[in-house]
């Protein structure tokens, strides 16, 4: 395998398909989706949050969003018009809003004196006004209810990593791995595809989960919701809570930014919300530590701290203060390393990652095909016998022939041709300039 690999026209035809029908959330998965996206709460007992909170949230919402109608401030809190009119009426109560209109059936107010003065102290404490969050005993019950449940073969397979070179061979290591959904190893030499291979296992689910926008713990928020890592299916479901959202099983990748506090919750002080660690972010998906070993945080380290959660499938997080609650750990481990796993965990740990799967450099045959998609991909136009030419010249140089070569030497020869203002194309001359680039000029040297 390797990485960027162009297709061939009926090869993209296909992955397309694949990946649409995967991905075709709004419609296919409608009945599914309802049976976990809640009904949306009328009362605040059925909300689950403490009154205490949905009254900050609102006088935020109030004093940061300009909010000013009952109508408004139900649709940017992500509560029912009832819940929020009974609010303005406490709120109202307590002298902290003044009246100035209506608008059709709903009030038009604003704070006052000592409504903004309530709302500036709340804000100090916390400056969330995003929509309502859910209990952490909601969000638990979610994620357990959406395990993944994977069903694929080799053929199926063979679709969802259709834009690499795979083998049978591989591709049923990683089969039966994926359908049970246990952590993994991916090890071998640098340059063989490990995340490649990594960032494309996503593709086998082939279903929605819902999550919420922020969990409440102990009146705390934690804000889930990343858009930088879920990618929201916009589902028309006019009864739902819209505390919650349909988005496609996350995969969150981690390389050597990787460090232990990324591994917690952690405090925002300028916000006053906390930001999940990595593997409550990745709940119901995939979380890749690429890299495994050039991590800030050792390699023990990292593994004692998820010994447990990788046996029970819990975990427990701690707010600032010390309250500890649980969490699922519902998420597949993937390690991507070119270190062996033993020289990186011991056996305790290593029993409990069951799939250690070697990816090696790749055969003649292999590579000339990964040759060839680089060229289409690029289109490039290639001298005869180039290919045999360039397997010669990474086995003298390299030592054997890894998945990533083919690309590396076209970009080289792409930039060469760009910089000289010649035209695109790829001679053994070419390779033998580019292949000296790639090594430098001692013998024996090795792709990282």
């Amino acid at each position: 395998m390797s990485t960027g690999l162009a297709m061939g026209a009926s090869e993209s035809g296909v992955l397309a398909s694949l990946l649409a029908s995967n991905r075709a959330g709004e419609y296919v998965a409608r009945d599914k989706i309802r049976r976990f996206l809640p009904a949306a709460p009328v009362t605040q007992e059925q909300a689950g949050i403490s009154s205490a909170l949905i009254e900050d949230l609102f006088l935020r919402h109030v004093h940061l969003k300009r909010c000013n109608t009952i109508g408004a401030l139900s649709e940017s809190m992500a509560l029912a018009y009832p819940i929020v009119e009974r609010v303005f009426r406490d709120v109202r109560n307590q002298r902290l809003l003044e009246v100035s209109g209506m608008t059709g059936d709903d009030y038009i107010f604003s704070l006052t004196g000592a409504g903004r003065a309530m709302a500036a102290e709340r804000c100090r404490v916390c400056q969330y006004a995003g929509p309502a969050p859910v209990s952490i005993g909601a969000y638990r019950q979610a994620i357990l209810d959406q395990r993944p449940q994977v069903t694929v073969n080799r053929a199926a397979l063979r679709l969802a990593f259709g834009d690499l070179v795979v083998t049978d061979r591989l591709l049923d290591q990683l089969g039966p791995a994926l359908v049970a959904q246990n952590s993994m190893f991916l090890y071998g030499p640098a340059g063989t595809g490990k995340t490649s291979l990594a960032e494309r296992l996503l593709r086998v689910y082939a279903d929605q989960l819902v999550m919420p926008y922020a969990v409440e713990v102990d009146n705390q928020i934690i804000v889930l919701f990343d858009p930088a890592v879920h990618e929201r299916v916009h589902v028309d479901m006019e009864d739902a809570d819209p505390r919650w959202v349909v988005c496609h099983r996350p995969c969150v990748i981690v390389g050597g930014e990787l460090i232990p506090s990324m591994l917690e919750l952690r405090r925002d002080d300028s916000s006053g919300t906390y930001a999940p660690p990595v593997q409550m972010k990745a709940n119901g998906g995939m979380l890749v530590i690429d890299d495994f070993g050039r991590q800030l945080i050792s390699p023990r380290d990292l593994l004692n701290r998820w010994i447990v959660p990788l046996d029970r499938r819990v975990d427990y997080l701690s707010l600032n203060y010390g309250v500890r609650f649980q969490i699922p750990f519902e998420v597949m481990i993937v390690f991507a390393t070119n270190l062996e796993p033993s020289e990186l965990a011991d056996e305790a740990f290593l029993r409990r990652i069951p799939n250690k799967i070697l990816v090696e450099a790749v055969a003649p045959e292999i590579f000339d095909e990964i040759f060839r998609r680089v060229l289409v991909n690029l289109k490039m136009p290639c001298e005869e016998g180039a290919s045999e030419h360039l397997r010669k010249l990474c086995l003298e140089r390299g030592g054997d022939l890894r998945p990533c070569y083919p690309r590396d030497m076209c970009q080289i020869i792409r930039a060469v041709k760009t910089y000289e203002e010649q035209p695109l194309g790829v001679s053994r001359a070419d390779l033998e300039r580019a292949v000296e680039l790639f090594f430098g000029t001692m013998e024996g040297g090795h792709s990282n």
